[in-house]
């Protein structure tokens, strides 16, 4: 836990859970949704990982000039009046009132049964994965990931969703995924070409069940029956977080412009300041990769996965 003094004059502090040790970025959906959007709408920000919850006791949230905001919708909100950002201008309203529905069903509904996977079902693989030092870091992570599954499963139960069996609660699950596929189509994005603020959300959501869930049904669906979900995913991960390589990367998902040089890859890294221009280290050295290229300098903007190349991988089996 970092303790020096922060100046938020200016600068956009995101404060969020600790990165995790498999290498995504982190295990909350909202965490990952609120750092991929501000490096979709190209905002330079500091990463905090201190593990302190906001006065609302939420996570993440941000300080911007000295004034503290938490909950994501807020934080969005709030950098768009302020910043004069907004991801979402290319759309009509009833794209915009699309948007919005899709992202309600993804935080309000989804998100509880990727969260029962993760840490009720899954929780001895989720208990690897968080990142926690020292002498007894086992016992600490052992008994916060215990916590964390009573907390859920309480908070589940008071949503509604939790008072269903397993069976149940997965059959919604499908439904949803199933939802967004069908929404996604063969688009870019999930309203068109451009990438809007919906793709934060379902992005920061469906990525837990790409790269967090081993061998679970969301993994087993994503990576099966709805893989335009998966090509999504990564179309996104290319663009927008280049550091970020999976031991477990498949290449189905490879582009044609994809080499072998191209899986040189650095570790994930817990960047003090990050901008889409220019990151930096700790100590102010300048880091030359940008979300814009790959490790080879190709472009990531159009990094699509051709339906073809699936079709033609499974035709090989």
């Amino acid at each position: 836990r970092k303790e020096q003094e922060l100046d938020s004059k200016d600068a956009i502090i995101l404060h969020q859970f600790s990165r995790p040790t498999n290498g995504v970025p982190s295990l909350s959906p909202f965490c990952l949704k609120m750092e991929t959007y501000l490096r979709m709408a190209d905002l330079p920000y500091q990463n905090y990982f201190d593990g302190k919850l906001s006065p609302q006791g939420k996570m993440p949230w941000i300080e911007y000039n000295h004034k503290k905001v938490s909950g994501t919708e807020f934080i969005i909100d709030f950098l768009e009046e302020k910043l004069g950002v907004n991801l979402n201008k290319h759309l009509g309203p009833h794209e915009r009132a699309v948007s919005r529905a899709v992202t309600k069903m993804v935080e309000e509904h989804f998100y509880w049964t990727l969260a029962y996977c993760q840490w009720v079902e899954n929780l001895h693989e989720t208990q690897k994965m968080v990142s926690l030092f020292g002498p007894f870091s086992d016992l600490l992570k052992w008994i916060l990931c215990h916590l964390t599954k009573g907390i859920v499963k309480r908070e589940m139960y008071g949503h509604g969703i939790g008072r269903f069996s397993e069976e149940e609660m997965y059959k919604l699950m499908e439904k949803d995924m199933r939802t967004l596929a069908s929404l996604l189509g063969d688009k870019k994005y999930i309203m068109g070409p451009t990438v809007s603020t919906v793709d934060a959300t379902v992005f920061g959501h469906l990525a837990q069940a790409m790269w967090t869930l081993p061998g679970t049904r969301p993994e087993r669906l994503i990576k099966g029956e709805l893989i335009n979900l998966a090509m999504y995913c990564e179309r996104i991960r290319r663009k927008f977080w280049p550091e970020w390589h999976h031991d477990d990367d498949n290449t189905l998902y490879e582009s044609e412009e994809s080499s072998e040089a191209s899986k040189t890859y650095s570790p994930l890294q817990d960047f003090s300041f990050y901008s889409r221009t220019e990151t930096f280290d700790e100590e102010g050295n300048s880091i030359s990769q940008t979300p814009d290229t790959d490790y080879t300098g190709h472009s990531l903007f159009d990094s699509d996965v051709d339906m073809d190349d699936y079709r033609d991988h499974e035709q090989c089996k």
